[in-house]
């Protein structure tokens, strides 16, 4: 696949920013059981311990703990479909991203600060301010100007690249499922 331009990626931006704000939907689910394996899911489990039950996140460390061990605030990645579907060209492409939930609903600052919370299904989330930045691998698979895109000023204050959250209400979400936002 071409990767999009800069050029293709500015005009897309007004779609992005037509995203429902208070009520939008789960439009994918993908467990990510091991570095770079990918399985999509039409029904997924949230807990506490896991995040994604099935999900290597508690598996995988992180650099931003001191002893290396998960990320409490960063057990779920959610990125807005309108922005992979951007980047993806299709939706067979959309798990490449590297997230779990893939939401149609406005991630941005303003939107969604830190402490929001949102239920999906039979589950309730709450985002977290850990950054969640675009990468080398996020490059690779979408191209240079989408990681520009999306750690520039305006991809930071929308949250292009989406962001982290942790499970606060376990429970069963389905692709399709309702995400309202919590007052």
């Amino acid at each position: 696949m071409t990767h999009r331009t800069s050029a293709e990626l500015d005009a897309g931006l007004a779609t992005i920013r037509e995203s429902p704000s208070d009520l939008g939907s789960l439009r994918m689910i993908v467990r990510r059981p091991e570095v770079d394996a990918r399985e999509v899911l039409e029904v997924g489990e949230l807990s506490f311990a896991e995040g994604l039950v099935g999900d290597s996140w508690k598996d995988r460390g992180s650099r931003r703990t001191e002893d290396g061990s998960s990320h409490p605030d960063m057990q779920l990645n959610v990125i807005n479909t309108r922005l992979v579907d951007l980047l993806a060209g299709s939706e067979e492409r959309w798990p490449l991203a590297g997230d779990q939930l893939y939401l149609d609903l406005d991630l941005s600052h303003q939107n969604l600060p830190a402490g929001t919370r949102l239920a999906i299904g039979e589950a309730v989330i709450e985002v977290t301010e850990q950054p969640h930045n675009g990468c080398g691998k996020f490059s690779s698979r979408y191209g240079l100007d989408a990681l520009r895109f999306v750690n520039s000023e305006v991809g930071k204050t929308l949250r292009l690249r989406g962001l982290n959250a942790r499970v606060v209400v376990e429970g069963a979400i389905r692709r399709g499922d309702e995400v309202r936002k919590l007052d």
